[in-house]
């Protein structure tokens, strides 16, 4: 047989990267125990501190704080200060990691790869047999994880910038039309237009019903449950208001049928109604998603945008990058007419969509 002749360099520097990647998911060890037991906050705007008062002040064992800064010094989401032997979390980090309303706020992501990895002998049985996983198979840190991780990037997004990239939506809105918010979740995205506009009525629809319990406790909790409606029903088959706003926020690639879905938006669009279309962001061609933006949403594609689509009966499997012209073709042949990108984001694409 014949040698292979390896460049060493190479080969270093991609055993370097997998290690980096395996460090990356230690790391996200570290934020979800750093997020959960206090830690972040209680150095969030405190300046440098010692092992201990980290530890006094999140009520926590010094020895095992002493080595959770470490390992998060060692992967610069800390300062440490050799001279006085102190851990400091920067104002920008605490962005990130200590501020609850922060659009940055990563913490809550890091219960998705959880799930992922609790959920392996189901991927795995789906790999072999062609089987889906329905979104309410997944461990239930899916579903929580998705839901805080989205909530605060739709809170600085969707009413100050998005909306208004739509054509006369907003004035609509502010007169007062129907909306329906197909696969809401745990209803962030429904409740944060039902606050803005008053006038407006909302529907959040969802097939997974421990999410629109979820949702029912979240409108009960901000005093909306009075203007705001949630029902388990699938994109196909939700009740009809005439709807002047019918939104999809990161759920159109999950389902079974988009085009099904197109056409049932559609029929319950009202005269002159608009589509908002939220998707990951994404290329048309898959090498110009070979990014961060795409390692991130295929691997979360494979097993859970892909997976729920194949449960649904995958009549077409969008997955996560799809792209602006997919994405087109699906509303064209629901009937729809126009199609337009209306803003972007980093990780998002925000598309207005008319019959």
């Amino acid at each position: 047989m014949e040698t292979l002749q390896l460049d060493q360099a190479k080969l270093e520097a991609f055993a370097t990267r997998a290690v980096t990647d395996i460090a990356a998911s230690y790391t996200g060890v570290m934020v979800s125990l750093g997020n959960k037991l206090g830690l972040y906050k209680a150095m969030a705007g405190a300046g440098p501190l010692s092992a201990k008062e980290v530890a006094r002040r999140a009520g926590c064992a010094e020895r095992y704080v002493r080595e959770w800064l470490n390992a998060q010094a060692a992967g610069g989401y800390l300062l440490y200060h050799a001279a006085s032997e102190t851990y400091e979390l920067t104002p920008e980090q605490a962005q990130v990691l200590a501020d609850e309303d922060s659009a940055f706020f990563i913490p809550p992501a890091w219960n998705m790869p959880a799930a992922m990895w609790a959920d392996e002998s189901k991927a795995l049985d789906a790999f072999r047999t062609g089987r889906g996983v329905a979104w309410g198979e997944h461990d239930e840190r899916m579903a929580c994880g998705v839901a805080a991780f989205y909530r605060n990037g739709y809170r600085a997004s969707l009413v100050p910038q998005w909306l208004p990239a739509l054509d006369g939506v907003v004035a609509q809105l502010q007169a007062g039309i129907a909306v329906a918010d197909v696969g809401c979740g745990h209803g962030h995205s429904t409740l944060l237009m039902a606050k803005a506009f008053p006038n407006s009525r909302f529907f959040g629809f969802d097939t997974h019903a421990a999410s629109i319990e979820a949702a029912r406790r979240n409108a009960k909790e901000q005093g909306l449950d009075g203007r705001v409606h949630f029902e388990v029903a699938c994109a196909t088959d939700y009740r009809d208001e005439g709807y002047g706003l019918i939104c999809f926020f990161d759920t159109l690639h999950d389902m079974g049928d988009p085009v099904g879905a197109a056409r049932h938006a559609a029929s319950t669009l009202a005269r002159g109604g608009t589509v908002l279309l939220v998707e990951p962001f994404a290329q048309d061609r898959i090498e110009d998603n070979l990014n961060l933006a795409g390692h991130l949403y295929y691997g979360a594609s494979t097993v859970i945008c892909c997976a729920h689509a194949i449960s649904e009966g995958g009549k077409l499997v969008l997955g996560a990058q799809a792209g602006p012209k997919r994405l087109a073709e699906v509303f064209r042949k629901a009937g729809f007419t126009h199609f337009r990108k209306a803003a972007e984001t980093p990780f998002n694409l925000i598309c207005e969509v008319r019959r």
